[in-house]
C-alpha cells in the first residue's frame, strides 16, 4: 500500500475556479462557485505564433492576479499551422508525469511549441534527484505556484498533489477555451489522491468535459500499427461493470459511433467502424442477453443510414484480429473500460494515445498512470509524451 499523506489544508480543490477568473464563465459554460481556491500564477505569456517565438526573459510584473514571468519561444523543430503552443499539464508530482517531461525535454523531444503547466519548484526539485542538466531558460512554465519542493513526495500517494494536479488541467482547459493555448496535453493523474481532496473525481475525461459544459464525449485510444492507424472508443469508462452494461443503449452506442466517425474523417474519407457487441459472441442471436439486438444494432443501423461505414455488432474476441492483422477496420466502438482497454494496452502500451472526443478543445494525454512504484527514478519510458504531443499536433493541424 502506498503511504498517504494529508497536508494542511492550505490547497483546496479547485472546481471551477483557478486564479482571477472562473472556467468557462466567458465561453457561456456555467462554473461552480463552491470550494474557490485563489492561485497566485507565474506564467508565461501565449501570444505569439509558431515560428514568431522571444527570446525567454523579459519584465516580471503582476497583472491580474497573475505573475508574467516570461514568455514561450519556439526553439525547436516543430512547425504547423498551430497560432497557439500546445499546453502540457505536468500530472501527479509524486508520479511519472513530471519526470517523463522533464526527461523528454532534455532529450530535446518536447518541441518548440509547449507550454507546461505546473510547479517548477517541483520540477527544479525533481531534476534535481535525477541529475537533469535543464535549461531552465527555454522551458515555458505556467507555475500555479500550489506545491513547493518540502511538498514533493515521490511515490507517495499525496493528497496536495492529487488537488495540484486538478488544478493545473482546469488552468489548462479554461486557457484551451480562451484560445490562449492550441489544445491540451495530460500527463497522468492519481485518481484516489485526487479524491482525498474531490470524492467526486474519476478521470480527466469527466472533469474536461464539465469545464467546457458538454455532455456528449468519449474517450478514444490510438496508434500505428504495421497494417495502419487503429482507434478505439468506448461507450462507458470509468464505471462499475453493471453499469457499463446499463449504459448500453442505443442513444449512447450512436453517439460514439459519430463522435467516432467525426474525428476519424479529418484523416479519412470514409472511416471503417466495427462495433463490439456487449456480450459473449454478440449474444449469440439472444442467447448471452438481448443487449446486442436491443440497442446495439440498431444503433448501427441508424448510422449506416446516416452515411457511416459502421457494421456489427461483433464478437470481441474476434474483431481485434480483424482490425490488426487484417487491415478491415479502422475504428472499434467497445462498450465498456475492459473491452477496448485490455487489447490496446497489450498492443500499444508505450506508444498508444488517449483523446477526447466531443470537446470543444483538443485534448491528448499518454496512455498509462502515475506509475508510483518507479516515479522519479529515471527509468520509465518517454515515448509516451511525444506520441501524445504529435496527435495533438495532428488534430490541430488536420494534417
Amino acid at each position: 500500500m502506498p503511504r498517504v499523506h494529508r497536508p494542511a489544508e492550505r490547497i483546496q480543490p479547485a472546481i471551477g475556479h483557478v486564479g482571477s477568473r472562473t472556467v468557462g464563465e466567458q465561453h457561456g459554460v456555467p462554473a461552480e462557485r463552491h470550494n474557490r481556491v485563489r492561485v497566485q500564477v507565474r506564467r508565461v505569456q501565449l501570444h505569439g505564433a509558431v515560428g514568431q517565438g522571444e527570446a525567454a526573459g523579459g519584465g516580471r510584473g503582476e497583472h491580474g492576479g497573475e505573475w508574467v514571468c516570461r514568455r514561450w519561444h519556439c526553439c525547436g523543430r516543430y512547425r504547423s499551422r498551430m497560432t497557439a503552443p500546445l499546453a502540457i499539464t505536468m500530472g501527479d508530482a509524486s508520479g511519472i508525469g513530471p519526470e517523463i517531461v522533464l526527461r523528454r525535454y532534455c532529450e530535446g523531444g518536447l518541441g518548440g511549441d509547449v507550454v507546461v503547466y505546473g510547479d517548477e519548484a517541483i520540477l527544479r526539485h525533481g531534476a534535481q534527484l535525477l541529475g537533469l542538466d535543464v535549461d531552465w531558460s527555454r522551458l515555458p512554465i505556467v507555475d500555479l505556484g500550489l506545491l513547493t519542493a518540502d511538498d514533493h513526495r515521490p511515490g507517495e500517494l499525496d493528497a496536495g498533489s492529487g488537488a495540484a494536479a486538478r488544478a493545473y488541467v482546469e488552468r489548462a482547459t479554461h486557457d484551451a477555451l480562451a484560445g490562449n493555448v492550441a489544445g491540451v496535453v495530460t500527463m497522468p493523474m492519481n485518481k484516489e489522491a485526487t479524491q482525498l481532496t474531490d470524492p467526486g473525481f474519476v478521470g480527466h475525461t469527466e472533469l474536461i468535459a464539465g469545464l467546457c459544459g458538454v455532455q456528449k464525449v468519449t474517450m478514444m485510444l490510438t496508434t500505428e500499427l504495421p497494417v495502419g492507424s487503429l482507434a478505439v472508443t468506448h461507450v462507458s469508462t470509468h464505471v462499475s461493470l453493471a453499469t457499463a452494461i446499463k449504459r448500453v443503449r442505443r442513444e449512447r452506442v450512436l453517439d460514439v459511433v459519430q463522435l467516432t466517425d467525426q474525428v476519424l474523417r479529418r484523416f479519412l474519407p470514409a472511416p471503417r467502424i466495427a462495433v463490439c457487441g456487449l456480450n459473449p459472441h454478440a449474444g449469440e442471436h439472444g442467447l448471452f442477453g438481448t443487449e446486442d439486438i436491443e440497442h446495439i444494432a440498431p444503433a448501427i443501423e441508424q448510422a449506416v443510414a446516416a452515411g457511416i461505414d459502421a457494421s456489427g455488432p461483433h464478437p470481441a474476441d474476434t474483431v481485434f484480429f480483424q482490425a490488426v492483422h487484417r487491415g478491415r477496420y479502422d475504428a472499434i466502438v467497445c462498450m465498456y473500460h475492459d473491452q477496448g482497454h485490455g487489447p490496446m494496452k497489450l498492443l500499444a502500451f508505450d506508444t498508444g494515445v488517449n483523446v477526447t472526443l466531443g470537446l470543444p478543445i483538443v485534448r491528448t494525454s499518454v496512455d498509462h498512470g502515475t506509475a508510483f512504484d518507479i516515479a522519479w527514478t529515471g527509468t520509465a519510458f518517454t515515448d509516451s509524451v511525444g506520441h501524445a504531443l504529435d496527435y495533438a499536433r495532428k488534430l490541430v493541424s488536420g494534417a
